[in-house]
């Protein structure tokens, strides 16, 4: 028996290193995972448990943001037009000092049902207070990749908070149907000191899981490393043993090119989150050399506070003319290379080849765009549409591990008005800390 059918569906998924687009497939889910692509009429709906009419829409693998703080939506418009170091040090880790675990949950659904709402079925989350992350991931239906951040600068004891987390991986680790996998977080090299980054990876091999960790985010982190070390960032992670468990870097926008090269042995997974660079002014890395070299770069969001959306498409899209303009080249990174990166590249970075694409045996992620707004008209290419004109509001349809989550553009898991009224109810408190600031908010 087909439990959910989605009929005549256009299809765009990757096949090797191109885009293959595919009209009129029927998409056959059996459980959490696709059982068969076949030509529309060969799969009978009489045999379906649920029929989704996907006549004149695209169907894509479910979109993979693989760099996330998600309750940052929280302060989504609070540290606009400042420089990295007035981001960091005058708003966003004062804002963060107040925050409760309820707070991460709220902030979580709410970061979640925009990802829905723009077809992101899995996030790689590194933030605080995780069980309150993991069971807004388990409520809401979508996938994530979870890892708990931790410091060692500026704390007591940083071995026992590196203990919790390991008893947060050990509560979450499978759980939500298998929806939720568990890493260690460490912040950063240079928040967490290369003795407790010993540590964390001596543990990471221990537990058997990955390592979720920013770097390289500025040229001047890594011109600081290089004067106290002696080494870039990524070379200190590397003689730290962080490579030697399944490691995904967040940014590495500043690589050298021995650093490519220590990336490409580990296997390491890079999450490119473009709009970040473009509004903290942070330097771009150059996708195209990075990715020719063989690193498997994944398209993220970082948090709202410094990006303002969720939304991969945008991502994608920016980080595609990004490129042309870094290489005064039109041909840089070209649309079937960009999407690509966005599907089969976030899979390959989190480490979940299960994911990615829309073929017999993978995980039933997918996603259903329409299009029929004056946009997305007319279907020339339609990977180029997909690519240059589609924008979240396109999502009609959100099917993640079988499940239905969205349906023309309706939420089935998650009370959207419920949940931003309880955020909008935090966020005076959220700001008390910080003088002069109050967040003000607008009637909707």
């Amino acid at each position: 028996m087909i439990d959910l059918l989605l009929r005549a569906a256009n299809i765009l998924s990757p096949v090797e290193n191109a885009v293959n687009y595919t009209h009129a497939q029927d998409i056959l889910i059996e459980g959490n995972r696709i059982s068969a692509v076949l030509p529309t009429g060969q799969a009978d709906p009489a045999q379906a448990r649920q029929v989704i009419d996907a006549g004149g829409m695209i169907a894509l693998p479910g979109l993979i943001n693989t760099h996330c703080h998600t309750a940052m939506v929280l302060f989504r418009g609070l540290a606009d037009d400042v420089s990295v170091d007035r981001w960091f040090n005058e708003f966003i880790w004062p804002f963060e000092s107040n925050l409760t675990p309820e707070d991460v949950y709220w902030g979580t659904l709410l970061g979640l049902a925009e990802m829905i709402e723009a077809g992101v079925t899995t996030v790689a989350d590194h933030y605080f207070y995780m069980d309150e992350v993991a069971r807004a991931i388990d409520q809401a239906g979508t996938r994530g990749l979870l890892a708990w951040a931790v410091f060692s600068a500026g704390v007591p004891e940083p071995e026992k908070k590196l203990n919790e987390t390991l008893e947060w991986i050990e509560r979450w680790q499978g759980s939500a149907d298998g929806r939720i996998t568990t890493w260690l977080g460490p912040h950063a090299p240079y928040t967490c000191s290369e003795e407790f980054l010993n540590t964390v990876s001596a543990t990471a091999r221990r537990a058997k899981v990955g390592i979720h960790i920013h770097v390289s985010e500025t040229q001047a982190q890594v011109e600081m490393s290089l004067k106290q070390h002696g080494r870039t960032p990524i070379a200190l992670l590397r003689d730290a043993g962080v490579f030697e468990s399944p490691t995904l870097l967040a940014h590495a926008a500043h690589p050298t090119p021995d650093d490519i090269q220590i990336m490409v042995k580990a296997e390491a997974g890079v999450a490119h989150c473009p709009k970040t660079y473009l509004k903290l002014a942070s330097g771009v890395m150059n996708v195209v050399e990075v990715r020719n070299a063989g690193v498997n770069i994944g398209i993220g969001t970082d948090g709202a506070a410094s990006n303002s959306s969720y939304d991969i498409l945008e991502q994608t899209r920016l980080a595609a003319l990004m490129q042309k303009h870094q290489h005064v080249n039109a041909q840089a990174l070209p649309i079937n290379d960009a999407l690509h990166m966005m599907m089969t590249g976030g899979a390959k970075a989190l480490r979940m080849p299960d994911l990615g694409a829309i073929a017999a045996g993978k995980l039933a992620d997918v996603i259903l765009l329409r299009t029929d707004s004056a946009r997305m008209q007319p279907l020339i290419n339609p990977a180029a549409n997909v690519l240059y004109s589609a924008q979240a509001g396109d999502v009609d349809t959100v099917i993640c591990n079988g499940k239905v989550l969205l349906q023309e553009r309706q939420l089935l898991t998650l009370d959207k008005q419920a949940i931003v009224r309880e955020v909008q109810s935090r966020l005076h408190r959220l700001s008390q800390r910080i003088p002069g600031q109050r967040i003000q908010t607008y009637p909707t």
